[in-house]
């Protein structure tokens, strides 16, 4: 029987090593790297976080999909969405002749894919629906999903086997967040809801335990209206909770959501209840905590400036970026781009909402000497942290030596 699934890639790393390092790594940024992270070019010392850009999951992504294109250079490929939240990788792609499936109202239309196509399945992962749709058709699958997203679905799927409901803190409409929700639906009767942050949590804790404060039904199901599973129903659903999380979410405000649940139900209902009712385990992938660990260790002794690179649909980016902001002026940047040498300006998105206006800056750089910090979220390959840093430098008048 032909394989019609591939999750280990094709064996072709070797192949296509020479294409992605010529394409995505940055010289100035390995400079920099190899001298312990702090580097000084004219009158600016530049510092990067320890940990930054591609992470293990990123590259795994990446590296299936140029396999992908290298293994069926005759036949369509399609990509279900994005690979990774970044527009320079997502745009090389699809030079590379791979078709990009978008959705319509988060619905994606697969009816003109056959039988004799190559589908990606991107690091997000999709949906239960949408992967028995795509099954169903008989086309080569290549999945791309990380592996720490696949330790987030395995923890849904236990709370919905056990009769837990799976309180999700994440972005609703994100292709991640829909995914691990959607897991719950591979056992009868499992349930979801999603929370965006604390204040939410509180919410769905006041709801859960009874508070006199609490919304109503009515008031409750229209906040949430778009972000529960089929018949949710709150009086019976809350009863037995389990928290897990976007993988890509600021992992102290994760820790904290799963604690203040808890907290509410043991001081309402009880320790001992809350025991058996009550489940929680740390899902936020290692990279995101890495970046977000690096980011607040440098934030110990600040620079005077913050760049960080990144889609401003990235949702590990914009929370590097509140990070940041909460101790130094930052700006949040796509690539290299948003900076432009002529006029000295940069564009750059003030808030951590994905939604938010891009904002132009003019007198932006000190006109002292001064440190520069940078960082950037795990969909940011090298040359693009290395293109921004040139053009900064460039600005100033100083030529990196290379």
């Amino acid at each position: 029987m032909t394989q019609t699934y591939f999750r280990r890639g094709f064996g072709l790393k070797a192949e296509v090593k020479p294409a992605i390092d010529a394409e995505y790594q940055s010289a100035v940024v390995e400079r920099i790297r190899s001298r312990g992270f702090v580097d000084r070019f004219g009158d600016v010392k530049v510092r990067l976080a320890k940990d930054f850009g591609f992470c293990y999951g990123v590259d795994r992504a990446v590296d299936y999909a140029y396999e992908t294109r290298h293994k069926f250079p005759d036949k369509r490929v399609y990509l279900v969405g994005e690979i990774i939240h970044n527009p320079h990788v997502n745009y090389r792609l699809q030079e590379m002749g791979i078709e990009f499936i978008y959705p319509n109202d988060g619905v994606f239309d697969f009816g003109h894919v056959t039988s004799e196509d190559v589908v990606i399945i991107p690091a997000f992962g999709v949906t239960v629906k949408d992967m028995k749709a795509l099954q169903a058709l008989g086309c080569i699958l290549v999945d791309t999903t990380c592996g720490s997203v696949l330790l987030v679905w395995k923890r849904v799927k236990n709370y919905a086997r056990d009769g837990f409901t799976a309180v999700i803190h994440g972005k609703h409409l994100h292709e991640e967040s829909r995914a691990t929700a959607s897991q719950v639906e591979k056992h009868e009767g499992g349930k979801y809801l999603v929370v965006r942050d604390m204040s939410e949590a509180e919410l769905v804790g006041a709801y859960m335990t009874g508070r006199a404060q609490r919304m109503s039904r009515d008031a409750f199901m229209n906040h949430f209206a778009g972000r529960t599973s089929e018949g949710f129903d709150p009086d019976a659903d809350l009863a037995k909770i389990g928290v897990a999380n976007q993988t890509t979410m600021l992992a102290t405000e994760s820790l904290a959501i799963g604690a203040r649940l808890r907290e509410m139900m043991a001081e309402s209902l009880g320790d001992e209840h809350a025991e058996t009712h009550f489940r929680s385990f740390g899902t936020i992938c290692s990279a995101t905590q890495e970046r977000q660990d690096a980011v607040l260790e440098m934030m110990q002794d600040p620079p005077d400036m913050m760049i960080v690179l990144g889609g401003y649909n990235s949702s590990n980016t914009n929370h590097l970026a509140h990070l940041c902001r909460q101790y130094v002026t930052t700006y949040h940047i796509e690539d290299a781009t948003c900076i432009d040498v002529d006029v000295g300006s940069i564009r750059h998105k003030p808030e951590i909402d994905a939604e938010a206006p891009v904002a132009v800056e003019m007198e932006w750089l000190p006109p002292a000497p001064f440190e520069l910090g940078i960082t950037a979220g795990a969909s940011t390959p090298n040359n693009k942290i290395g293109e921004a840093l040139l053009r900064i430098l460039e600005i100033r008048g100083i030529e990196a030596d290379l």
